[in-house]
């Protein structure tokens, strides 16, 4: 099987309507795209669009990215994610991420000193939950006990366990997830880093406790436009903040670039269709393809999004 393309189509979302939220997620869905992921910020809570859009849809994959971990107990998100799956007929991905130190520590005021730690005793905790099974963690993140007696067993019959994916950028994080997870999801990681470091550090994780290959998911912005100029200008725009966010500027400046502007992917269809091909070769199972809005060139989020849709049905 090749690459995935996960993407949306442009436009929509004009009201605050359940019908217009999902509308695109049934769109993508008519158009054969196979997996639509909904981020989790200051607007709609994600997994709860998932459970919307489970219901306006049939076949679609339904995944977040990322809910953060820090506020939710690993309770409080086993049980949420156990119910968004069996209102997604099974169809749903629980994509988990720690958020940012400036946000756990200076918005929520919680205690952000050991993320790598926190998110192993997390897994530890969650992982049981999701399958059903006891819980005896005694932990310095965590100390749970449940699953172990009446009024005390998490019950959410009729969707079963969901997969979990985590937004592991850096080495550390990559490595718990292989050994814990089903795979990453990654925000502005490029070709030489997801080559030189997270396929690998995953890869190895996972296969030193007999898991599964890990899902790979690369999100990059696109545009397939003749104004190159102009579509990296938009991307500095719309995307600058990351390039100031600790473990982001990290990955960036692995991938030998000066920031977001010159990482997306933009171009005509031979150059993004080359630069997608060199994901797919060095391992990226999906691409979740951010598409760029260019007031230069109103017509390039369209464009793109039959091109994207044309490369996940015929290939890249």
């Amino acid at each position: 099987m090749g690459m995935r393309i996960i993407t949306r189509p442009p436009g929509g979302g004009g009201d605050a309507t359940v019908s217009s939220i999902v509308a695109p997620i049934q769109q993508a869905e008519a158009d054969g795209i196979e997996s639509a992921w909904m981020g989790n910020h200051l607007n709609y809570d994600a997994m709860t669009i998932c459970a919307l859009a489970g219901q306006a849809t049939s076949t679609i994959e339904l995944g977040t990215a990322v809910v953060p971990t820090y506020p939710r107990h690993p309770m409080v998100m086993a049980q949420q994610a156990l119910t968004t799956n069996m209102a997604c007929g099974g169809r749903f991905i629980l994509g988990l991420g720690l958020s940012h130190k400036f946000i756990v520590e200076g918005w929520q005021g919680l205690r952000w000193a050991t993320p790598v730690r926190h998110l192993r005793e997390y897994l530890e905790v969650l992982n049981p939950l999701l399958d059903g099974d006891l819980v005896n963690h005694n932990g310095q993140e965590y100390r749970v006990q449940l699953n172990n007696a009446p009024f005390t067993q998490l019950d959410v019959p009729g969707g079963g366990r969901p997969k979990v994916l985590i937004a592991a950028l850096g080495p550390g994080m990559l490595k718990v997830t292989g050994e814990l997870a089903d795979g990453t999801s990654m925000f502005w990681c490029g070709p030489n880093y997801i080559e030189q470091t997270a396929v690998p550090t995953i890869t190895q994780a996972a296969d030193s406790v007999g898991r599964p290959a890990p899902r790979i998911i690369a999100g990059i912005p696109v545009s397939v436009t003749s104004n190159e100029e102009a579509a990296r200008a938009s991307c500095g725009r719309v995307w600058e903040v990351y390039g100031k966010i600790y473990s982001y500027k990290n990955v960036i400046a692995a991938e030998g670039v000066s920031g977001v502007a010159e990482m997306a992917i933009v171009g005509d269809e031979a150059t993004v269709r080359a630069q997608l091909k060199r994901l797919e070769s060095i391992g990226v199972t999906d691409y979740n393809g951010a598409i760029l809005p260019v007031p230069e060139d109103p017509e390039a989020p369209q464009r793109t999004y039959e091109f994207l849709k044309d490369l996940n049905t015929n290939g890249i």
